[in-house]
């Protein structure tokens, strides 16, 4: 297991990765409590620094440019300062200046958080999720189809923002099809239907059982859950992420696959699901299994969750881990 999965390691940062989706900006304001309010009963935090992190698709080109591969975004921001600010992050982080961040008539999603002694104490977003207009969504298609035909994987990483209509969906996945080029969707919403013939879907346990229906208390009825979106997606995989019972990775006309989580110490869950679909995508472009590059992406994650705020892993956590895990 070591050596396969220090081979595939090996060539992840030879992939080129095409990543569309919700492109948004994380807003950290870091601060001290220490006393309350006497206007009303909250806490008043004492604003420090604050720092600003790629969020969304955004930080899953980010997670793919730290492990030293090549990635091409494509989204929608607004023309405002948050738009800057994102431009400015995804630069340091080494995603380059080829990607396709559209303008469009709706500012760019902004995210903020309010941390205090290493504690999320709220949340404040500034977003527009309306559906994508007709005409961004064509200048989005156009960028995907002068950019695909070079690349070895494809993402959709869906926030439910409204970038990914149907229309931009189908548009990739078709697209992907015609160069036998693999597509990894981290979904959200209800409308599964636009992912179909993607080629594998990474749901978590709470959008599952939002799309299905179905309560999912037992082994029983997390495989109701996976056969009605493998009838639903048309020959779509599923990796189902269960938190702290690990990944189950469910195919037609196979046994289902699970895997413990990894995980020591959880501190902060925020992006781990984008680092799952980045490192799964790059495991797939290099030729690995599904099996493989699910377990690759469930130790990212095991790593990931130990970090506070929207992190990204690197090779070395990753060679590290994989040493730790696996060594006799």
């Amino acid at each position: 297991m070591v050596h396969e999965l220090t081979a595939t390691l090996a060539k992840l940062s030879k992939q080129r990765v095409l990543i569309v989706g919700d492109v948004m900006l994380d807003e950290y304001i870091w601060g001290d409590v220490t006393r309350i309010s006497p206007e009303a009963p909250v806490p008043i935090v004492n604003v420090r620094s604050r720092s600003y992190r790629p969020g969304g698709a955004s930080n899953v080109a980010a997670s793919i440019a730290a492990l030293n591969a090549e990635v091409l975004l494509g989204g929608v921001i607004g023309d405002d300062l948050a738009a800057q600010q994102l431009k400015l992050v995804l630069e340091q982080a080494g995603v380059g200046e080829s990607n396709g961040l559209i303008k469009a008539q709706r500012p760019t999603t902004l995210k903020t958080r309010i941390i205090a002694h290493n504690q999320q104490m709220l949340r404040y977003d500034s977003e527009v999720n309306t559906a994508l207009d007709s005409v961004s969504e064509t200048a989005l298609c156009t960028w995907v189809d002068q950019q695909i035909a070079n690349c070895q994987v494809c993402i959709l990483s869906d926030y439910a923002k409204g970038v990914l209509t149907e229309r931009v969906c189908q548009h990739v996945i078709q697209q992907a099809r015609r160069y036998n080029i693999p597509v990894v969707v981290d979904p959200k919403g209800i409308n599964y239907q636009r992912y179909a013939q993607a080629s594998v879907i990474t749901p978590n346990l709470q959008e599952t059982q939002v799309v299905t229906g179905l309560s999912l208390h037992s082994l029983e009825q997390l495989q109701l859950a996976a056969d009605h979106l493998l009838e639903l997606l048309q020959g779509t995989a599923v990796i189902i992420t269960r938190s702290a019972d690990g990944m189950a990775l469910y195919r037609n006309q196979h046994a289902p696959v699970f895997l413990p989580t990894h995980a020591r110490n959880v501190y902060d869950v925020t992006g781990a699901g984008d680092t799952v679909v980045a490192i799964l995508a790059l495991a797939l472009a290099s030729g690995s299994s599904l099996e493989q590059a699910m377990q690759l992406a469930n130790i990212a994650a095991g790593i990931v969750v130990g970090k506070v705020g929207t992190a990204t892993v690197d090779l070395a956590e990753l060679s590290q881990a994989i040493t730790s895990l696996y060594s006799v």
